[in-house]
C-alpha cells in the first residue's frame, strides 16, 4: 500500500511516501516547565526520531538538546530541518544511523527495514516503536515513550492534559455541526494519481473532521479512475501542499479531465494543507482537524 508522504526535495520535501493552524498554546508553557526527575535509570542523552510527529513532540517537551538526528520527514519545527538526517524512516541504513552514536531511537511500527532496527538493538541501542494506528490515542502514546526516552514523563503528562482539552473541543465543535462534506483525498506526486480508502491516515482525519470519505469503500489507496470519481461525487478534494506543489500548482490540478466529473470542479473546492500538519498524527492535529473541518464547510456555503 502507497504511503502517505512523498519523497521529492532533497532538504524540504522529504515525505512519506504512500499516504494557517495557530501556534500550539501548550509548547510555551511546557517549555518552561522545570526539568522533571527521569523516569528511568537513565535518560537518552543522544535521540534519533524517526518520524516529523515524533520529532515534533520532541521539540514540544523541550528535549532538542538530546536530539542528534532525525529522518527525512522531520521538517518540523523549522529547527528540525538542521539536524543530521538518517534517511527516510522506511529505508534507513544501520551504518548512517550508527554514525551518530545515538543511545536510543525512537519511531513508530511503520520504520524499517526490521534487519536495519535488530542491527541497531545488536549494538546497543534502544529502540522505541509506537504503534500506528490513526487515533488520538497514538498521538497519547508518542507523548508517552518520548517523555519517558528523554526523561520529560512530567512535561509530557502537562502537554497531554492540554492536548486532550483541546481535541475535546475541537470533537465538541464537529459534532454539533450537522453538514457532513463528501470529501476525497488524491495523492499525486508524479505517478499515476491514487485515491485514499479506509484504513488510511487521511480517511481518519476526513473523518474526524466531521466529513465522509467517499473512498471508504476499500482499503488503503487505490488508483485514480475518471468513472470512480464520478460515482463517488466528492463535493471537497484534499491534497498536500507538497503534492499540489509537485504537480505544479492549483491550477494544473484542475486541469485533470477526471475532476471535471465531480461536484468538487464546480466550486474548485479544494483544501491543500502541509503534510505533516494533516497526516502526521503529531502534537497538531487539533489544529489539523479544526482547519479541514472549517475550510470544507467554508468551500459548501
Amino acid at each position: 500500500m502507497p504511503h502517505e508522504f512523498w519523497p521529492s526535495h532533497p532538504q524540504r520535501r522529504q515525505w512519506l511516501r504512500g499516504l494557517g493552524a495557530v501556534p500550539l498554546l501548550a509548547w510555551s508553557a511546557t517549555r518552561a516547565a522545570p526539568a522533571a526527575a527521569p523516569a528511568q535509570a537513565v535518560a537518552a542523552q543522544r535521540l534519533v526520531a524517526l518520524g516529523g510527529a515524533l520529532t515534533e513532540v520532541v521539540y514540544a517537551l523541550g528535549a532538542e538538546g538530546q536530539l542528534v538526528g532525525t529522518d527525512t520527514t522531520s521538517l518540523y519545527p523549522d529547527a528540525a530541518l538542521k539536524t543530521p538526517k538518517v534517511g527516510y524512516m522506511r529505508q534507513l541504513s544501520a551504518e548512517g544511523l550508527l554514525s551518530l552514536r545515538p543511545d536510543a531511537v525512537v519511531g513508530t511500527h511503520e520504520a524499517g527495514p526490521q534487519v536495519v532496527l535488530d542491527q541497531i538493538r545488536s549494538a546497543g541501542v534502544r529502540v522505541e516503536l509506537v504503534q500506528a494506528d490513526h487515533s488520538w490515542a497514538e498521538v497519547q502514546r508518542k507523548l508517552q515513550v518520548v517523555g519517558r526516552l528523554t526523561g520529560r514523563t512530567v512535561q509530557a503528562q502537562a502537554l497531554q492534559a492540554t492536548l486532550d482539552a483541546q481535541w475535546a473541543q475541537v470533537q465538541q465543535q464537529v459534532a454539533r455541526t450537522a453538514q457532513r462534506p463528501r470529501a476525497l483525498f488524491i495523492l499525486a506526486h508524479g505517478g499515476a494519481p491514487m485515491v485514499a480508502g479506509a484504513g488510511t491516515a487521511a480517511d481518519a482525519v476526513i473523518r474526524f473532521a466531521g466529513g465522509i470519505n467517499v473512498a471508504a469503500g476499500f482499503q488503503g489507496y487505490r488508483p485514480l479512475t475518471a468513472e470512480a470519481m464520478a460515482s463517488a461525487a466528492p463535493q471537497v478534494l484534499l491534497n498536500s501542499s507538497q503534492g499540489m506543489e509537485a504537480l505544479g500548482g492549483e491550477g494544473a490540478f484542475w486541469q485533470r479531465p477526471e475532476l471535471a466529473l465531480t461536484p468538487a470542479f464546480q466550486r474548485r473546492a479544494l483544501v491543500a494543507m502541509e503534510a505533516n500538519h494533516l497526516l502526521g498524527f503529531g502534537p497538531r492535529l487539533p489544529q489539523a482537524v479544526r482547519e479541514l473541518h472549517t475550510r470544507m464547510l467554508a468551500l459548501l456555503a
